[in-house]
């Protein structure tokens, strides 16, 4: 093989080469054209997507560490903050869904506890091909099975998130994982090598050839042969972790490290180069002083393999015995296999002679490119915003469209993945999964805590600015709805290639609406992740900027859910009700289509909105809320109906069409119930926001305008198992 076959065959370009070999002043050797090729990739090196995230806002009162590090920090209050950050795994989850969203969640869980917090909330956001095609069956099987294995065992709950099945997704699942941590603020630890003749200790499970070179694998397109791509996927062990937890946190509170960080994607290589980078500093790594799971491992093997359950921390070199005995104590493997150093290199060392070298700044620091924006052809295609609703006909009978709604993948519970998952060891989930968002406290305090996870990628693909926009709003409107400040957010760029102009346009579009969404609802993005390259022969994912978002609550019990909790409540909507179907669930579901472009947030008004709502929550007036989302009006009265057990009877807002009213979706809307006798008290927490009554709850029946559905039958069409559903005849799915 040739260098131009090896360098190539490694990910790197022809401009990628040429530039080492004006950073180097020399032709680097197969090691160190390896650490490039890993730290270069676009999964560690953010190439295509850097020059484009200075958008976004990133500073506010609450914030003590934005993006930089590990995880993003936000104050709580009484001395508390939280650490969260979310990542995805999506090309390892393709090829091997079980590894690769176990694995996942484990990369997330240590990314926070590099931070120095404990990990306490998982929640995760997951898109899948629809389920009539076996292999999505299998991957969405899998996928799930991963999280709920890992989680569980690691003994970190996993409280909310999202799932959601379109044909873009089809051979290319987005698994994004998310984790939040808290810590007292005075603890934060920054992954920062300082200290010249300070030790590197590696502690943690053993370092086998699994996930080499897994950072340039998923800066790869899937296509024919990724499935021959299983060995650069990791393999997880949860129960190491749960010791890797524990160790760790010990050693920050006997106050043993300077500084921590997690081994992701490129291992021993991208964590020590990064910690130079940060610090100023050189790091010396001997590969004969790892410990190693397989014979035969070669040094550049040795540094960029993504093994699991590893951490490595700089150590005064007073200190080092107590952690290697700590690390033991925990029935970790721990090794002294470097030394901080001044010349500024990551310098690999094969007993004691030097195999690689490099400067830590040039690895850490990965060229960018901006790549030609093409606003796509498709959308000047798009129906505009008014449909011709003629060529509609409404439906004959409302109350099976409703059924037919609920009962479709996009819409309906969520519990057959949710129940496979612990959500509350530790005993802190105060609202469980099947909320607007899951609601943790802060033991042994009044605080309180909200997450969680949200994007609508049809939006985005029909409206890439606006659809991004709405995910930040929704996300917004979810927290308040359980009573939460929204405060910040971390999320997941998921894209094609952004070599190609149109995916290109997608990504900065997207970025425009999260950074003006960000601005006006004051929600600064303090951490994140980009996969992109997510694409199959058959084409590329929608455009999917996750969004997730925390929130807090000054006391925890002034909380509401969805669920009707009395008869004889009123039904009053909150906000500016124009629905539309463009975009819609309604329209997909019914008709088979994809059209029109989704109603753009005004964000002014979601703001105005969710606040009037928060603000009635925390006096104790409203403990009832559900934001208007898929499926409009009548999925939510009809999900409020189920989770209480208390019927409903509402009317429709004047003027316009029945379905259109109906199903038709809006954001800004957020239905509350309240007690008759405390109308007065929610009229002035909303003061000039605009809201209606519609309704009153009670009985056991759904009715409103041309649906009358009893709650059983409800149940029997939401409620459907989404594993079993597709199933062959006697069997599970996949």
């Amino acid at each position: 093989m040739n260098i131009q076959e090896t360098y190539t065959s490694l990910g790197l370009s022809d401009f990628e080469y040429d530039r080492i070999l004006e950073l180097m002043g020399r032709a680097p050797n197969f090691l160190e054209l390896s650490l490039f090729s890993v730290m270069w990739s676009e999964h560690c090196g953010y190439k295509n997507s850097r020059p484009l995230l200075g958008r976004f806002p990133n500073r506010g009162p609450q914030v003590l560490q934005g993006p930089g590090e590990n995880a993003g920090v936000v104050e709580v209050g009484d001395g508390w903050a939280l650490v969260f950050k979310m990542e995805s795994h999506n090309h390892p989850s393709a090829v091997e869904p079980f590894e690769g969203a176990a694995t996942g969640v484990g990369g997330i869980i240590r990314d926070v506890l590099a931070m120095g917090a404990r990990p306490v909330a998982l929640l995760d956001s997951l898109r899948f091909g629809p389920l009539d095609d076996e292999r999505n069956r299998y991957l969405f099987r899998e996928v799930v099975r991963g999280i709920g294995h890992y989680g569980n065992a690691v003994g970190v709950p996993t409280v909310g998130g999202e799932v959601e099945f379109a044909r873009a997704y089809s051979g290319n699942p987005l698994v994004n994982a998310m984790c939040v941590g808290i810590i007292r603020s005075e603890s934060l630890m920054r992954a920062r090598a300082v200290g010249e003749g300070n030790l590197v200790i590696l502690f943690g499970a053993k370092t086998g050839r699994d996930g080499i070179h897994g950072a340039t694998f998923a800066s790869d397109e899937l296509g024919e042969g990724s499935e021959e791509r299983r060995p650069n996927v990791q393999v997880g062990d949860p129960f190491a972790e749960k010791m890797l937890i524990e160790c760790s946190l010990r050693m920050l509170d006997e106050d043993l490290l300077v500084s921590l960080q997690d081994l992701g994607a490129a291992g021993i290589t991208s964590s020590a180069s990064e910690m130079a980078a940060k610090g100023g500093v050189g790091i010396e790594i001997d590969t004969s002083l790892v410990s190693l799971r397989e014979e035969g491992m070669e040094p550049w093997e040795i540094v960029i393999s993504e093994s699991q359950e590893r951490m490595l921390a700089i150590v005064e070199p007073e200190k080092a015995g107590e952690v290697l005995k700590l690390a033991e104590r925990y029935e970790l493997e721990a090794a002294v296999v470097g030394r901080v150093a001044s010349h500024g290199d990551l310098r690999i060392l094969e007993d004691g002679e030097v195999v690689g070298t490099v400067p830590a700044g040039h690895l850490a620091d990965a060229p960018t490119y901006e790549r030609e924006v093409v606003r796509p052809s498709y959308l000047d295609a798009i129906e505009p915003l008014d449909l011709d609703l003629a060529t509609l006909p409404p439906p004959e009978d409302y109350s099976s469209a409703l059924l037919a709604m609920l009962a479709h993948p996009n819409l309906c519970s969520r519990r057959s993945v949710y129940t496979q998952y612990d959500h509350q060891v530790g005993a802190n989930t105060v609202v469980l999964p099947g909320a607007d968002a899951a609601v943790m406290r802060i033991k042994d305090t009044s605080l309180g805590f909200a997450a969680t996870a949200d994007c609508k990628g049809r939006h985005c693909y029909l409206d890439p600015k606006g659809g991004a926009a709405s995910a930040v709003a929704e996300a917004y409107r979810n927290l308040s709805c359980v009573g939460a400040e929204p405060v910040a957010l971390t999320d997941c760029l998921n894209f094609g290639s952004p070599e190609k102009p149109e995916a290109y346009y997608q990504l900065v579009s997207c970025i425009e609406g999260l950074a003006e969404a960000c601005e006006v609802l004051n929600t600064p993005v303090v951490s994140g992740n980009v996969s992109l390259y997510n694409e199959t022969e058959r084409g590329a994912v929608y455009p999917t900027p996750t969004v997730g978002m925390v929130g807090l609550f000054e006391d925890v019990n002034r909380r509401a859910t969805p669920a009707i909790k009395r008869e004889g409540d009123a039904l009053v909507l909150v906000g500016d009700f124009r629905p539309s179907l463009g975009g819609s669930e309604y329209l997909e579901i019914v008709y088979g289509r994809m059209a029109g472009t989704p109603p753009a947030p005004d964000l002014a008004g979601e703001k105005a909105a969710a606040d009037a709502v928060r603000r009635a929550i925390a006096a104790g007036v409203v403990d009832t809320a559900h934001d208007l989302s898929g499926g409009g009006l009548a999925v939510t009265l009809a999900e409020m109906a189920m989770k209480g057990g208390v019927g409903v009877e509402a009317r429709l807002l004047p003027g316009g069409r029945q379905d259109v009213a109906l199903f038709g979706e809006v954001g800004g809307c957020i239905l509350v119930a309240v007690p008759e006798e405390r109308l007065g008290e929610l009229e002035e927490h909303l003061g000039g926001v605009h809201h209606n009554r519609i309704g009153q709850t009670g009985g056991e029946r759904l009715k409103v305008a041309g649906i009358d559905v009893g709650l059983d039958e409800l149940r029997g069409a939401y409620e459907r198992d989404l594993f079993e559903r597709y199933a062959p005849e006697g069997g599970q799915i996949g």
